[in-house]
């Protein structure tokens, strides 16, 4: 079905239409995705796979962190040869960028489940790759956190589908 020169056999059928509204109006409603409140700060959880990267961008709600909206994408070519730090500090410049319109001017916080990305902001850098990145988010005011692996399952799955 999607291999190249191959003719797309998918018959799509009434119940099949049905079962798509459905499921995207399900995905759409709460809890699934949160009004971002501009006035409330936001938390980024960013992971990073072997194939591509992942990010949820989550607001609290009385005690409970919901999604505002979910971001992946694979990695390109080169990217995938480089070091695990370097595919982690990846998925948040790129996550940054991408939710950039509701993070530049407001403090937000960064948990991923890769601790030396914590360091990001107060160690001398020795990669070239790490330190352009570095710089790329000093106009940002965010703080990293480490979190345990089980707590970032939203942006671990996006990494690799």
């Amino acid at each position: 079905m999607t291999r190249k020169g191959t003719p797309n056999k998918l018959l799509w059928s009434e119940s099949a239409e049905k079962s798509f509204m459905s499921l995207r109006k399900a995905l759409t409603k709460f809890p699934i995705l949160k009004l971002p409140n501009l006035k409330e700060p936001f938390v980024l959880q960013t992971d990073a796979s072997d194939r591509g990267i992942g990010a949820v961008l989550l607001q609290d709600d009385h005690g409970k962190k919901l999604p505002v909206a979910y971001a992946s994408r694979k990695l390109k070519g080169a990217e995938c040869a480089y070091a695990t730090v370097e595919k982690e500090c990846l998925a948040i410049v790129w996550a940054i960028q991408k939710f950039r319109r509701y993070l530049y001017g407001t403090e937000f916080i960064i948990e991923t489940d890769h601790k030396p990305l914590m360091y990001l902001n107060r160690s001398k850098l020795t990669s070239s790759r790490l330190m352009r990145w570095a710089l790329l988010l000093q106009p940002y005011r965010f703080r990293i956190v480490a979190i345990k692996g089980r707590d970032n399952v939203g942006a671990d799955y996006l990494s690799r589908i």
